[in-house]
């Protein structure tokens, strides 16, 4: 329901069985097995208890509902998976990496239709467990299946082709793909289905051997799938760890074992775990970190449009999102009614629980972040912003009403910090000298959004940012679709590249089988083209 009033504790369910019936079914989750060297093992060990944003009404307060447990792995565990997947690659010779592309393509294919059964199963639990709308948790779930599905498509249209065979200078060889070996994939928690999949399938079609980490939000939706993967892929090609990353990651990457590191979260951390690896230069990453796209709005902007793209750029899924817009500089002269509008568009924005029908706002998942959301709003207040809608920022238990802060200076935190929820920082400009600025002298370079009607303007603004950001959008909001284009980011904002086409490469590396060009040797290089592609 919209909220109507100031106390934000009403739009929780004020008893159990105000929750409707259907989404009960599923919780709570005894997450009590692990998958490692192709074996399902019982967990005896310690647990994590799973609390959902959702919170209950009490007579003493709010309560986080119990939705479940899953397993707090220790080293132990985590090494007996990095030996398992280091045994199932075998430098190269176990027999996944044996395989034909077209075998492990089949397999793949069974780990989709193995999915699919789950669907419904799944989707409850995202949106139990981070807080995601229910229609949103069932598009996590189907692009997920979409994106699979496609890079399979791009795997397979790979292998019909011809070998790559040159020709040049007295040299014939074929040019080929391997893959890199042992690969650790940690997902994060705003998209746990579906950004681990970008990196788990093209991985394992590469031919290299996984270890995932389920992330500490978002864990409990592999249960359900963790029979159909013991039951696909030969033992020790795919490995499930599960705990404090702190815990059970630094020995896999200190051991030097892990050839690729698949990892979305924060630089620091990144930078922290890549420097734990013995040799640095070996190991291939591919990384989505932190950003702070900004949305800049030109004098000449179509509000109407600019305000619908800012207000789901900044609000879709809490603004839980990396590619989110995170801060707006609208041009001093339509500041004001660029306020008016936003504004009454939050106001009309539907906040509620993640079952309800239309709801954008929902309780948030991570621990003290409405605590975390308040302070930048008291700091920017005591540097001169204002919350401009009436409701912003009031909050209770796991949820924060969203908040439009304005006029934001770079004195404030929220200028440069990424606050990763639904908070707007509005900055008012007059030369676009300032913005430029802004853009190149952050530590982030993922994406910007541009609003203007000026071609010459806009070609001139767009053409500078992409020398410091990745996607430039104009007269739309920053985004990662369509997954058949390239996903990144500059600085301290990602490093590799992630689509459809791009998987192929991240996961492998070229190689050439070469020799000098005579007959004997022409068919020597056809035999290894035959051998390769089964």
């Amino acid at each position: 329901m919209v909220i109507m009033s100031n106390n934000c504790r009403e739009m929780f369910p004020s008893h159990e069985n105000d929750i409707p019936e259907r989404f009960t079914r599923d919780i709570p989750v005894v997450f009590d097995q692990y998958l490692i060297g192709g074996r399902l093992r019982s967990w005896d060990g310690s647990f994590r208890e799973v609390c959902s944003p959702v919170c209950v009404r009490t007579r003493t307060g709010t309560v986080q509902k119990v939705i479940g447990m899953y397993p707090l792995m220790t080293e132990r565990e985590s090494c007996e998976a990095l030996s398992a997947a280091v045994g199932a690659y075998d430098y190269g010779r176990g027999t996944w990496p044996a395989m034909s592309l077209g075998q492990r393509i089949e397999q793949v294919e069974e780990l989709v239709s193995g999915m699919l059964a789950y669907r419904d199963r799944i989707t409850t639990l995202l949106m139990w467990e981070i807080g995601k709308s229910y229609h949103d948790a069932q598009h996590e779930f189907d692009r997920t299946v979409h994106y699979v599905r496609d890079v399979v498509g791009a795997f397979r249209d790979m292998s019909a082709k011809p070998p790559r065979i040159v020709e040049e200078h007295g040299i014939v060889g074929r040019i080929g793909e391997s893959p890199l070996g042992v690969v650790l994939c940690i997902g994060p928690f705003n998209y746990p289905l579906f950004e681990t999949f970008t990196a788990l399938v093209p991985a394992l079609l590469a031919g290299n051997t996984v270890i995932f980490k389920l992330p500490r939000y978002g864990a409990l939706i592999y249960q359900p799938l963790l029979e159909v993967l013991a039951g696909l892929f030969p033992a020790g090609v795919v490995n499930m760890i599960s705990g404090e990353g702190r815990v059970i990651i630094p020995s896999l990457l200190a051991s030097g074992q892990v050839d690729g590191f698949a990892f979305i979260g924060t630089s620091e951390v990144a930078s922290f775990l890549r420097g734990l690896h013995p040799k640095p230069h070996r190991l291939r990453c591919i990384l989505g970190l932190e950003a702070k796209n900004p949305a800049i709005i030109l004098a000449d902007a179509d509000l109407e449009t600019a305000v619908k793209e800012c207000l789901s750029g900044a609000l879709a899924f809490n603004g839980q999102r990396c590619a989110a817009l995170k801060i707006f500089f609208v041009h001093v002269t339509i500041m004001e009614e660029f306020l008016n509008r936003l504004s009454g568009a939050v106001e009309n924005v539907k906040c509620g629980m993640p079952w309800d029908d239309g709801v954008m706002v929902t309780p948030l998942v991570e621990p003290g972040k409405p605590v975390y959301l308040k302070e930048l709003t008291k700091d920017a207040v005591g540097h001169g912003a204002m919350v401009v809608n009436e409701k912003g920022a009031i909050t209770d238990s796991t949820f924060f009403y969203p908040a439009i802060l304005s006029p934001v200076t770079s004195s404030m935190r929220i200028y440069r910090e990424e606050q990763f929820g639904p908070l707007i920082p509005v900055v008012p400009f007059n030369d676009i000298d300032k913005v430029i600025r802004y853009v190149q002298d952050s530590n982030y370079g993922q994406q910007a959004s541009v609003f203007g009607r000026d071609m010459d303007e806009i070609a001139l603004v767009a053409n500078f940012l992409t020398n410091h950001v990745s996607r430039v959008n104009i007269n739309c909001q920053c985004q990662r679709s369509p997954d058949t284009t390239p996903f990144t980011g500059r600085k301290d904002s990602g490093e590799g590249s992630l689509s459809v086409s791009d998987a192929i490469t991240a996961f492998t590396v070229p190689s050439f089988i070469s020799a000098r060009d005579t007959e004997e040797n022409r068919k020597i290089v056809e035999v290894t083209s035959r051998m390769k592609n089964g």
